[in-house]
């Protein structure tokens, strides 16, 4: 069959759009600081997270979700790569179909040999070899790009990661809030509260949580780079951090570095909240107070008791203190139970439910030590 030359022509403009459709995303996604949306990258990305999500369905033991899950985020990288360089392929196929004197396979064929760079077909005349020398650039600069992309990618990982990982001495792992403040207060035995270096914490999470919000919503996949200990993540490290901060200031204000603890709750319920509008996530703008949380006032007692066991300093009675603690966790709670849903984060105790129901795992902690003897 013939096509005729106003069709291919018809054909080559479409193939235009898809070229630059393509670089569009390419630009938005490596190129400019903040979140482009792209029609092209949120394919890649529901096809990559339909497929682990197939993956792991019938999966009830987290360590092995996790260690399928690992490989989560270089399948998404791989995955735009291979979109863009496919319909950058597709694009000038239909572009080169109205000079190819053989048809459509020949201009497939002058195609591929140029995005990937190939250089085993020319085709004849000016405007062809204008348009092969093009696909040539664009594939090698996407290429080049992706590959550019990816020191920036582990930058940002290893700048997580670090406080993630000094995080686990104080908060355990899995990290948990009250095993924060207790362990504080505790100090490895050492008889004296360190309650003072709470104010440094806060703070390094506080800028913490702003660089997390400006790099994972500029480079999304960053949000699925998992950990490198099993049962660590920086979803719950966070909510840790965040919830050991409401905690002092609900049951001890007289204690409670007030002034840090309170920029490190605003700054980590706004990470949260970017993130999760990043991800598609539905949240609200601001927090509806009314709108309570899910953690239970059972639960709460739970994490009060780990304070009691080490003798914490509460000034405040539970029952007191309950509504205070509400008030700060209502402005996180919901966007870090969803981001830990969607990344299927390590199920610690207080981070929420999981696709697959999987029990909360409490922190690893040593011993309390041997009682000091006395003279």
């Amino acid at each position: 069959m013939v096509v005729p030359l106003a069709a291919r022509w018809v054909a080559a403009a479409c193939g235009a759009l898809l070229v630059l459709t393509a670089w569009s995303s390419v630009i938005g996604t490596l190129i400019v600081p903040r979140l482009v949306g792209s029609w092209l990258t949120r394919w890649a990305d529901m096809v990559v997270l339909a497929a682990y999500r197939l993956l792991t369905r019938g999966v009830a033991d987290y360590k092995t979700r996790d260690r399928i899950l690992a490989t989560q985020a270089a399948a998404i990288l791989l995955t735009q790569l291979a979109a863009w360089l496919g319909i950058i392929f597709a694009g000038f196929t239909l572009v080169l179909w109205p000079f190819a004197g053989r048809g459509l396979a020949a201009a497939f064929t002058d195609a591929g040999s140029s995005v990937f760079t190939l250089g085993f077909a020319e085709p004849q005349g000016t405007a062809p070899a204008a348009l092969v020398f093009a696909a040539a650039a664009t594939g090698l600069v996407i290429v080049a790009l992706q590959i550019g992309y990816l020191p920036t990618l582990y930058s940002a990982f290893n700048r997580r990661e670090t406080e993630v990982a000094l995080l686990n001495a104080r908060a355990g792992v899995p990290a948990w809030g009250p095993e924060l403040l207790s362990r504080t207060h505790y100090a490895f035995d050492s008889g004296v509260s360190t309650l003072d270096t709470l104010p440094e914490l806060y703070t390094r999470w506080e800028r913490w949580a702003a660089d997390v919000a400006e790099s994972h919503t500029t480079y999304l996949p960053l949000v699925r780079f998992r950990s490198p200990l099993r049962l660590s993540s920086w979803v719950t490290s966070l909510l840790a951090v965040l919830d050991s901060a409401a905690m002092i200031l609900a049951l001890a204000p007289e204690h409670a570095p007030t002034v840090p603890a309170r920029l490190c709750l605003r700054g980590g319920f706004q990470c949260f909240r970017r993130i999760a509008r990043a991800m598609g996530l539905q949240m609200p703008e601001e927090a509806d107070p009314e709108a309570g949380i899910s953690l239970t006032y059972e639960e709460f007692l739970e994490g009060v008791e780990q304070l009691r066991q080490v003798g914490f300093d509460m000034t405040r009675d539970p029952s007191d203190a309950w509504p205070d603690f509400v008030g700060w966790r209502v402005n996180y709670e919901r966007a870090a139970y969803a981001i830990a849903a969607a990344v299927d984060a390590v199920p610690a105790r207080w981070s929420g439910p999981r696709r697959q129901p999987t029990p909360p795992i409490a922190p690893f902690r040593p011993p309390l030590g041997r009682p000091r003897r006395t003279p």
